[in-house]
């Protein structure tokens, strides 16, 4: 789940902290531009080199095995990370685009709950608004109002009155108090939630709230997914989702995923768009984590005692030559498809699905 950035004094001297720090993307001033400080990644593990190799003499990376089971492609093991499972490709490319549109078409649509939610309120069609321009216009509530004063404190949502509005000009009012381009804050779109709502301030799933169904043809997909890491005659329940979108600079902090009833049901997550650096490290911070290469299509079952250890994204590459998103340029390349590209060219989005109880 989403969580920002660990600062504090004690996490800055450890292993995962360090490793972290490592593969961060930082940058050098030049007199013509800025350029990312080189960084050595020799030691990544690239589970795509490990597929080819693999496929074409059968040979392995020393501490990495093949789950023997009925699934149409290899999963590759970590001998040290039990419970861990890796899927290069595990998605087709129409897979791929399908799943991009949905996550910024509809995902953050509400009752889903996303990351502005307690700033705005529910927010309807924030893509086809940044795509066409459009500006949102947020208004105060009027203070004689009670009844939405009453309903404001029972709700952990702001819900402030908001809409897009074609441009500035038009008006909006004596209580307007500001504006936010819809391309602004599609950029700044970090996570948005499916099926059973995460109260990320309460630290726990919030079955109250108002949610969509996690729709039928990725529930389909999740399971299909989820088998290899299953315990024997049990299917895989996809409850909640969590959306996470990334840009140019960002990263996911080292966390757990410990909100779930049952850990040795798998957490299966996805990934579309740039490629970026993933770190498994261990049940401590203190743990030397492995880094490994993501790029869109793979997947990644987290079970068992992998559901303990610690882990996180220090970095998306987002430059034309290390994004590794080619093969969608041409699905994406229809007039009506040029923003799903635009974005995708500097994005990542992770979709990790899970069964809650």
């Amino acid at each position: 789940m989403y969580r920002p950035e660990v600062t504090s004094e004690e996490s800055e001297r450890t292993a995962f902290r360090k490793a972290e720090k490592k593969y961060k993307i930082y940058y050098e001033n030049t007199k013509k531009k800025r350029i990312a400080r080189p960084v050595d990644f020799s030691e990544v593990i690239d589970f795509k080199s490990i597929l080819d190799d693999y496929n074409c003499n059968g040979e392995l990376n020393d501490g990495v095995s093949v789950l023997k089971c009925d699934f149409d492609r290899p999963i590759f093991c970590l001998k040290s990370r039990p419970g861990f499972y890796f899927i290069p490709g595990a998605l087709s490319i129409g897979e791929q685009c399908q799943w991009i549109r949905e996550s910024l078409s509809s995902f953050p649509q509400p009752p889903n709950r996303t990351n502005h939610s307690a700033i705005y309120g529910p927010i309807e069609d924030l893509f086809v608004s940044a795509k066409e321009g459009k500006v949102l216009v947020v208004e105060e509530r009027p203070p004689d109002d009670a009844g939405s004063e009453i309903n404001a404190a029972q709700s952990d949502v702001c819900t402030p009155r908001c809409r897009f509005v074609e441009e500035l000009g038009e008006s909006c009012g004596k209580d307007a108090c500001k504006s936010v381009p819809a391309s602004v804050l599609l950029r700044k779109l970090r996570w948005s939630t499916l099926g059973l709502q995460f109260d990320w301030s309460k630290r726990g799933y919030n079955i109250s709230l108002p949610h969509k169904k996690i729709p039928d043809e990725l529930c389909q997909l999740a399971k299909r997914m989820a088998a290899p890491a299953m315990p024997c005659g049990e299917e895989f329940r996809p409850e909640a989702a969590i959306v996470n979108y990334f840009g140019l600079g960002d990263m996911l902090g080292g966390h757990l995923d410990d909100m779930e009833k049952d850990w040795g049901k798998p957490i299966v997550s996805m990934s579309l768009g740039c490629k970026a650096i993933f770190l498994l490290g261990g049940k401590s911070r203190e743990d030397t984590p492995v880094a490994m290469f993501l790029r869109s299509g793979d997947a990644v079952l987290m079970a068992g005692e992998a559901r303990e250890c610690f882990h996180g994204v220090p970095r998306i590459f987002t430059d034309a030559e290390n994004g590794e998103i080619s093969h969608l340029e041409s699905q994406f390349a229809e007039e009506g498809d040029r923003s799903y590209l635009n974005y995708i060219r500097t994005s990542r989005i992770n979709i990790n699905i899970r069964q809650v109880f």
